[in-house]
């Protein structure tokens, strides 16, 4: 068990910090936006990151407790932009900036930051983007320091993130309202992206972090979920395929499960990305979040996919080429998950997550989902 964070009278001094690039390489599926020319290359497609929405979403929720935050920031785009965006939706919220940054921003901004800020005594560090950016701040990150992650990246494995950015939100009101909350050790992991873009997931530990123990509200690490028995995941893919129309549309998602479904039909995979099937055969491998889209308007669709293990997200998390978009052109009914039950009962909670980046869509898929399990078998699970 962690230090804890005693009641207090004054305000709760946070430190703000976003990387404006996180999150670029997902919908154009290039998994990742640690590489300066991918990113460019997805910019030039027309991806814009969304980083500033979900912290002003994280922020915002807070209304009227925004008084009771000190917030301190860097410049511009790293988080003077989004505050002066809360400013006017509430005009008693105050910041202070400090630091300069580069145009384009870069590591070493994210590295200089996170230390000034530190030194001007943050009671937490908040930062926006994914597990690159986690490495940044571990990097320099003091003993003692606490952290919350706000997950706007495409690879989001650490466990120093929480689920969305609404549980930050309800975090940071627990903490605002003086609530003694405990804080834990969150492990840092990222992986290699040129790997990642082969199929092959090649993960390092980096380090860790304190993060505040809400575990409602802080993913877990990503688990491989090497316990998956290849029989079950035969069975489950043999029934998907049994009960496929003839000259249907399926998107099928990233992972070793839907994997196995590419294998029984004897097509190629793309073990970290989204491939685009119809009448059983493969006809756009590795898609765009664009392309995905506009294959969607034109005709019906199904979309298969499953869950993270350890976590127990659906959407979100490496996924990022199903947007919001994508998922209401496709349809909520037409949304198939498959997981063995070993997975499903090894998650926090026994149940699933979606942070799609649209909080009416969230809320719109949370309830309960069919999930099958195996041949002509299938549970349900609670989403949130």
């Amino acid at each position: 068990m962690g230090p804890e964070m005693s009641r207090t009278q004054r305000k709760l001094k946070v430190g703000l910090l976003l990387n404006p690039m996180a999150g670029l390489g997902g919908p154009a599926a290039l998994k990742g936006s640690d590489d300066k020319q991918l990113v460019a290359e997805a910019m030039a497609l027309g991806y814009t990151s969304h980083v500033g929405d979900r912290v002003f979403t994280a922020l915002n929720g807070l209304a009227e407790r925004l008084q009771g935050l000190e917030v301190l920031t860097a410049p511009g785009s790293m988080g003077e932009t989004v505050c002066e965006r809360l400013q006017q939706s509430v005009p008693a919220f105050s910041f202070q900036v400090t630091g300069n940054v580069q145009s384009p921003t870069s590591a070493d901004d994210t590295r200089r930051m996170a230390r000034l800020l530190q030194s001007e005594g943050v009671d937490l560090l908040l930062f926006a983007g994914g597990d690159g950016t986690a490495r940044d701040i571990v990097d320099v990150a003091e003993v003692g320091q606490v952290v919350l992650g706000i997950p706007c990246g495409v690879k989001m494995h650490s466990g120093v993130f929480a689920n969305n950015p609404e549980s930050v939100t309800r975090i940071l009101k627990e903490m605002i309202d003086g609530e003694l909350v405990t804080v834990m050790e969150g492990e840092v992991r990222d992986i290699d992206e040129a790997s990642f873009r082969e199929g092959v997931v090649r993960t390092r530990h980096y380090g860790e972090m304190w993060v505040p123990e809400e575990l409602r509200y802080i993913q877990q690490v990503k688990a491989g979920g090497k316990e998956v028995e290849a029989l079950v995941v035969d069975e489950i893919a043999a029934w998907v395929i049994e009960n496929m129309e003839d000259d249907e549309t399926w998107f099928i998602g990233s992972g070793s499960t839907p994997a196995a479904i590419m294998a029984q039909l004897g097509l190629p995979n793309t073990l970290l990305g989204v491939d685009v099937i119809r009448g059983r055969k493969l006809v756009q491998p590795d898609a765009r979040e664009d392309q995905l889209f506009s294959i969607a308007q034109a005709e019906p669709c199904r979309m298969l996919i499953t869950v993270i293990g350890g976590q127990g997200h659906i959407f979100g998390r490496g996924n990022q080429q199903f947007s919001s978009r994508v998922i209401q052109a496709v349809g909520a009914d037409r949304i198939q998950v498959i997981a063995t039950k070993s997975k499903l009962a090894a998650l926090p909670g026994k149940r699933l997550l979606v942070d799609t980046g649209d909080q009416a869509l969230d809320e719109q898929l949370a309830g309960f989902m069919r999930v099958t399990t195996g041949f002509d078998d299938s549970v349900l699970c609670p989403v949130q």
